[in-house]
């Protein structure tokens, strides 16, 4: 079994402009593939990659190049990992965010609805929550706010309250006791999506991933060179947004600040006018790649 396919790889390395001496860092390790491509264009280059994952960690001790190194460790701290290894600023960040397809095929890790497994869904497995602690736990308050929010769930005060009559009862275990209980809430011939809402919601809260998002952004401008470039791939309408802000702004939230002669003072530039998706014959061959999405932009 492939670990992970890597989604939108040629377009991601072009996006990088890679100079063969230049520093490169991914942020996103996972199963090598953006890694190992960007290595093969590199001459007396580096590259930094980072993942919080120890299946991942597994991966990256597969590869023995001098020019390469990695760090357990969420990209939200890169900055002083970059700092820790003695590089100032660097040519090219690469982000593919959301779950590799090894977390969707190992049942254990709970990310998938289609699979028997436990709640979990943490990226890290050395983190305490899980996903079993948001269902059994949180506030119907904190629920609700989670499944609006990261799920954007049409029926969110119904599911809320079918989960917390429920957990009264009898606290979760498992994939399917959860959807079991929430059977009632699914519209009907939308079984798969709406699934797919929720388990993205909880997903999104256990791993914190729009705070992380922001965080790793912000410390982009620091970290890339004049002319460098961050390529990110997201999945889902919510990170898109943050990062299309980002770009265009500088900022997660999208407000545009000006000079007092009105330039603009955002520090990144888009190389693209238009997001870049997969072709057909990607996504007939990769079904994560349905919903990715590519922006590039370059350092002011």
């Amino acid at each position: 079994m492939v670990y992970h396919e890597p989604v939108l790889l040629k377009e991601s390395i072009e996006g990088l402009n890679i100079r063969p001496d230049g520093i490169y860092a991914d942020l996103t390790f996972g199963g090598s593939g953006h890694s190992r491509a960007i290595l093969s264009r590199l001459g007396e280059g580096r590259l930094i990659a980072f993942d919080q994952d120890a299946d991942a960690a597994a991966e990256a001790g597969k590869i023995t190049d001098s020019r390469f190194i990695f760090v357990r460790s969420n990209f939200r701290f890169f900055r002083n990992f970059l700092k820790y290894y003695g590089i100032d600023l660097v040519d090219g960040i690469l982000a593919d965010l959301g779950i590799s397809s090894h977390h969707i095929d190992v049942p254990e890790r709970g990310f998938s609805f289609r699979t028997s497994g436990q709640l979990d869904m943490r990226m890290n497995r050395d983190a305490k929550v899980t996903a079993l602690e948001v269902l059994n736990t949180y506030s119907a308050e904190e629920l609700h706010r989670i499944m609006r929010d990261y799920g954007e769930i049409p029926n969110t005060g119904k599911v809320v309250r079918t989960v917390t009559v429920a957990r009264e009862k009898e606290p979760f275990q498992d994939i399917p006791g959860f959807l079991k209980t929430i059977s009632s809430c699914i519209p009907a011939r939308q079984e798969n999506k709406y699934l797919a809402r929720i388990f993205q919601a909880l997903r999104i809260e256990v791993n914190k991933e729009l705070e992380v998002l922001r965080q790793m952004l912000m410390q982009v401008p620091v970290s890339l060179k004049r002319d460098g470039r961050l390529v990110v791939i997201s999945y889902h309408s919510l990170e898109d947004r943050i990062v299309k802000n980002f770009m265009r702004t500088g900022n997660p939230e999208g407000i545009l600040e000006k000079d007092f002669f009105g330039n603009t003072l955002a520090p990144l530039e888009p190389v693209t006018r238009k997001v870049i998706v997969p072709g057909s014959e990607e996504i007939e061959n990769n079904k994560r790649a349905r919903s990715a999405r590519m922006r590039i932009a370059k350092r002011n």
